[in-house]
């Protein structure tokens, strides 16, 4: 079974904002979840629609497959480096802040 695959890395938003996103569009049509991303109102969908709309164009381009046979197989977000902040606080302290950055990797298949 042929596979394209995309990967988005040092996506700057926490992982556990986007799995939120990734677990609705996991195992769908290509059409569908692209429909769920495009009405889901989360700061993670326009990203991980714009990966799978890479996605299905690396299938298309590299492997010349059917896109209306594509199914989303796997998709996953794993932890990237975290940037590291400070922000004043009272009586002359500091705490930290971090910004946590994401790899989103997507795998369409044809069934």
């Amino acid at each position: 079974m042929t596979q394209a695959k995309a990967v988005a890395r040092y996506v700057r938003i926490a992982p556990r904002k986007a799995q939120l996103v990734v677990d609705l569009i996991r195992g769908k049509q290509v059409g569908e979840a692209i429909a769920i991303l495009r009405h889901t109102p989360k700061s993670a969908s326009p990203i991980v629609e714009k990966l799978l709309n890479s996605a299905i164009a690396n299938a298309e381009h590299n492997y010349s497959l059917n896109v209306n046979n594509l199914v989303v197989e796997t998709v996953f977000v794993d932890q990237g480096p975290t940037l590291k902040r400070f922000r004043p606080r009272a009586m002359g302290r500091a705490s930290r802040i971090n910004k946590r950055t994401s790899h989103i990797t997507l795998v369409v298949s044809e069934k």
